[in-house]
């Protein structure tokens, strides 16, 4: 019904615009909300308690059904006839991917652009409530380090908090939201193009309404640092926001992971710019316009921004970072497996979990010196319990190990070692661009339907902390209490 809302939104937008696809839009809006309607009725006698094994069904189920509804507009429309190349473009919307397969963006109807920025918005809103209020529940990937400090009633009962949570942090989500459009409007976009960008800033999705990306605007400096702003935002956890606007700055000063975000981010543009500055020309690689405020300023904005997206899963472009040398290439593909703050809408691995593995790894050292000493990893400068450590441990193993088999199946598709990784690495870590033949400027059109297909899942299980999705493939989950 929420999906079904939204639709019929996107059909007042092609309305407005006149686009001439708000009939076609609009059923899929009223197809979606009956449908909506008939499994709530059919379901209203049933009990609402929900224990962990329901939770992983519920959020796994509940993106795929998101997808496969979200592909009316696209397909009752014929802006997208084909099924396969549909779910792959509404999945990279909800998993805020930001991956395309449309060649020429531009010509797509008004009200199917907006839907298809929609579709990242609904999906990073729903990120932000499954990680801060869902995950830590079913005990996934360490989240739990977190959830004591998110906003709401600290009762014991479960759904005052995750609905008291919920709605704070959705009001940040659209606070941003409309904040970002106001400046980007007065910076020069359109009012579409400011809101549509938005959409894809907060939930670091990364669709565009322009082929060139945010590269389009590389004559407006102001534009991209703007959006750089609210990418850093939105990469940061979001409960930090609501301490912020609670005046609570001490906690986000003391928070280790922001601190740690932070220091990645700005060590890493350093970098960055310095290489392009003296190694790369930025003129090659930029797609259009590429200085206006004179080299140095171009190379910093742009080794920001490239870091940013990358860091944070957005996917803009401002350049192609695949031209700016060899080690950079490198550089950016090693920042693939960063990913944001735990509590954002951002994918990857998350910035927590490596600051846990850094400490843990360190501490080893110390227990084999001391072997009957009890060291534990503290966080916050509070202990954690060793099973978030192990949790953690398992899960970056897993990842890694999806990485490798999803290069390794890319790779049964005759695509290239450096598109295999590129793709794998992107997918998994809701990142957008790639490398290679799926580089920064070009997209995911060329994918043979099978791998698009397999795309699909690995930015599905990238996006729900691998746990949600893969648990269901093993035999013990469907056993019988």
């Amino acid at each position: 019904m929420f999906n079904g809302g939204f639709m019929l939104l996107s059909a007042l937008v092609s309305f407005i615009y006149k686009d001439g696809v708000t009939f076609q839009i609009g059923l899929a809006g009223i197809l979606t909300l009956v449908i909506g309607v008939v499994a709530m009725l059919l379901t209203r006698s049933h009990k609402k308690e929900m224990n962990k094994r329901e939770g992983y069904i519920v959020v796994a189920f509940g993106w795929v059904i998101m997808s496969l509804s979200g592909t009316l507009p696209y397909v009752l429309t014929g802006s997208i006839p084909n099924f396969t190349n549909a779910f792959f473009e509404t999945i990279s919307g909800y998993t805020t991917t930001g991956a395309s397969i449309l060649n020429d963006i531009e010509i797509m109807p008004k009200g199917i652009l907006f839907w298809r920025s929609t579709t990242h918005w609904i999906g990073g809103m729903g990120i932000i409530v499954l990680a801060i209020a869902i995950l830590p529940l079913l005990g996934i990937g360490g989240m739990q380090l977190f959830a004591a400090e998110a906003p709401g009633p600290s009762g014991d009962k479960l759904h005052p908090r995750i609905t008291d949570t919920a709605k704070r942090l959705w009001l940040i989500y659209f606070g941003y939201t409309i904040a970002e459009t106001l400046l980007l409007q007065l910076a020069g976009m359109s009012f579409f193009d400011a809101i549509n960008h938005s959409m894809a800033t907060l939930s670091t999705g990364g669709f565009s309404t322009k082929n060139a990306s945010v590269a389009y605007w590389n004559h407006q400096p102001i534009i991209q640092y703007i959006i750089i702003l609210f990418m850093f935002l939105a990469g940061s956890n979001f409960v930090l926001s609501y301490f912020a606007f609670k005046g609570k700055v001490q906690k986000i000063i003391n928070d280790e992971e922001f601190k740690l975000y932070f220091k990645f981010i700005f060590v890493f543009t350093i970098i960055a710019a310095l290489i392009i500055y003296f190694r790369a020309d930025v003129s090659i690689s930029s797609i259009q316009h590429p200085m206006v405020w004179g080299a140095g300023e171009s190379a910093f904005r742009h080794a920001l921004f490239q870091v940013l997206t990358v860091i944070t899963t957005t996917g803009f472009i401002t350049a192609d970072y695949t031209l700016w040398t060899p080690f950079l290439l490198v550089f950016f593909f090693g920042l693939m497996f960063l990913g944001g703050s735990a509590g954002s809408t951002a994918g990857g691995v998350k910035v927590v979990r490596h600051l846990i593995l850094i400490k843990n790894g360190f501490l080893e050292f110390k227990r084999t010196l001391h072997p009957n000493a009890i060291v534990p990893v503290r966080y916050n400068n509070k202990a954690i319990n060793r099973f978030i450590v192990f949790n953690i441990l398992a899960f970056f193993i897993l990842y890694m190990l999806s990485f490798i088999v999803g290069a390794l199946v890319f790779s049964m598709f005759q695509i290239d070692f450096q598109s295999s990784i590129g793709l794998s690495a992107s997918s998994l870590g809701n990142i957008g661009p790639a490398l290679g033949n799926f580089g920064p400027v070009n997209n995911y059109s060329a994918l043979p339907p099978l791998a698009k297909w397999w795309s699909s899942f690995l930015m599905l299980i990238g996006r729900l902390e691998l746990f949600t999705v893969l648990i269901l493939f093993t035999p013990f989950f469907w056993r019988n209490r």
